[in-house]
């Protein structure tokens, strides 16, 4: 068996008529790229959505599409391995926008916003970047406030010459056009969690999805990774942090008043001493209610 190409392969807009390479794309045209791709809208390239870019990706040299426009069954599954080797950076299985960024040619500074220090080690990081940028305490970072975080990354991770106002408000709406999932023209906690990904959750590791005992290693390691200047108690953009990914297993989509009132909930339950803080102790007592939930 084999996959015909479209007659319409997407992709060969964006190549050089003459050394077939796809041309630096702007920040618009890489936007466009994702989204014609990215078919259901859910920030992911996976599946039939995966097969048929690696198809188009290949089958774009051709100029017209009148040769070599099939690609075997075997040829798709050998270039799928390749590029999820390469590419894949979390080894999930699918292309986040991150990833695709990898891949083809960008503007420099637009490029850059995907190749900050990158992933965040943990959400308590996140709450601290997300405090600092939504300077009016809206629960929302707005088209302002997101600017001025893109700013500080561009000026932070280019060495070249500086962004433009002009072209700050063009990537300020490409971010808003591809994480503000629900079009209200600002993002909520869920959506810049995808803008600005944290390596990883630790709460969906295996040991705590199910009876299996959970050991005071696994204990300590949830508490370290949390407990950030060591104080010896969960607080502040610490607790924010845990509750972000301890909501994020709940919840798909989520803002800040959702985080307020799951923080009152777990707190009313585990906070045993009422000082708004998560001892050991109580870390133990919500881990334990986590394992057994799943």
């Amino acid at each position: 068996m084999s996959f015909k190409l479209n007659e319409s392969n997407f992709l060969r807009q964006f190549r050089d008529s003459d050394s077939r390479e796809i041309s630096k794309l702007s920040a618009a045209q890489f936007i466009q790229v994702w989204e014609h791709y990215d078919e259901d809208g859910n920030g992911y390239i996976e599946g039939e959505e995966l097969d048929g870019f690696l198809k188009e990706f290949i089958t774009s040299v051709n100029p017209d599409g009148s040769i070599n426009s099939q690609v075997s069954d075997k040829d798709l599954a050998e270039l799928k391995e390749s590029f999820m080797e390469a590419y894949d950076d979390n080894k999930d299985g699918k292309i986040e926008i991150r990833e695709l960024a990898q891949l083809l040619p960008m503007e420099e500074n637009f490029l850059l916003l995907f190749r900050f220090d990158n992933p965040l080690d943990s959400s308590v990081e996140f709450m601290k970047i997300w405090s600092q940028y939504d300077t009016d305490h809206s629960g929302f970072l707005e088209a302002d406030e997101l600017k001025n975080f893109l700013r500080d990354i561009l000026k932070g991770a280019s060495k070249s010459q500086d962004v433009t106002e002009d072209q700050l408000i063009v990537y300020t709406d490409t971010m808003l056009n591809v994480f503000d999932s629900n079009k209200d023209g600002k993002l909520q906690l869920s959506e810049m969690a995808k803008l600005l990904p944290v390596k990883e959750n630790f709460l969906t590791r295996q040991i705590f999805k199910g009876p299996s005992a959970i050991t005071k290693e696994d204990i300590d390691g949830v508490f370290s990774l949390y407990d950030r200047d060591n104080s010896g108690t969960i607080e502040n953009e610490e607790l924010s942090g845990f509750l972000k990914d301890l909501l994020s297993l709940a919840k798909k989509d989520y803002d800040s008043t959702d985080l307020t009132e799951f923080e009152e909930t777990i707190m009313k339950g585990c906070d045993t001493n009422k000082d708004g803080k998560i001892s050991r102790k109580e870390l133990t007592m919500i881990l334990m209610a986590l394992s057994e939930q799943v």
